[in-house]
């Protein structure tokens, strides 16, 4: 790799010093961010969803186990496709070390895809992961909670994504949905974050960014071209 520049260490830490504070206002804001999120008002969900676990049909409120809060992420894995989505692989590879410290906080993590259980069970032995994973097969839920499109919205109907009209979509898009256990028994939805949203999440993007070449996409034809499933290296 060529340098940019080279500065002696003096030279060097004035700089850094410079990006510190700018580091230290992003911080400040992005705590900002995280209270007014947590503000948000919550909606109450009606609707009867079902999914199918590996110990049988569940509920919503059945997938909470003894967690009050509930962080779902949505992992593009359609009824017919063959195998998960490479991106959310990608993301899937940041969740497991996590998992049983979110437990400890009163949080629990799992993927809901709307292929077949098996399908699903047989890619996670593939990818060696361990969190949860069900099947939202047959279920509104991701359609209700616009991550899984009809052909009507893939062939150009009105379709929503992030929050705005999408010109364009596909059968699956990816995302993350967090419900929360109300006192009053009810579950409720409290967030959901799509597209760049989701950055957060992945932790290999986060270590990339510190390097010097960063994420360096630019040259490929898409953001991630890239990118092989972990056995596809």
């Amino acid at each position: 790799m060529k340098p940019k520049s080279v500065v002696s260490r003096e030279q060097w830490l004035e700089k850094r010093v410079e990006l510190l504070e700018r580091e230290k206002a992003f911080t400040r804001l992005r705590d900002e961010l995280s209270e007014a999120r947590r503000e948000l008002p919550w909606v109450a969900v009606e609707k009867d969803y079902r999914f199918d676990t590996e110990t049988g049909e569940q509920s919503l409120e059945q997938l909470f186990g003894d967690s009050e809060q509930l962080l779902i992420y949505h992992f593009m894995f359609g009824p017919e496709w063959e195998q998960g989505c490479p991106s959310c692989s990608f993301w899937a590879d940041s969740y497991d070390g996590v998992a049983v410290h979110l437990l400890a906080r009163n949080i629990r993590l799992m993927a809901i895809s709307r292929a077949p259980l098996e399908n699903l069970l047989a890619y996670r032995e593939r990818m060696g992961w361990r969190f949860p994973w069900v099947s939202s097969l047959g279920s509104d839920f991701n359609v209700d909670f616009n991550v899984s499109f009809t052909p009507e919205q893939q062939a150009g109907a009105e379709a929503q994504y992030n929050f705005r009209k999408a010109r364009s979509v596909g059968e699956e898009l990816p995302g993350v949905s967090v419900f929360a256990k109300g006192d009053d028994g009810r579950v409720y939805h409290t967030y959901s974050c799509y597209s760049r949203g989701l950055d957060a999440l992945n932790g290999a993007y986060q270590l990339i960014d510190l390097t010097p070449a960063g994420r360096d996409e630019a040259e490929f034809d898409f953001p991630m071209a890239w990118l092989r499933r972990r056995d596809q290296y």
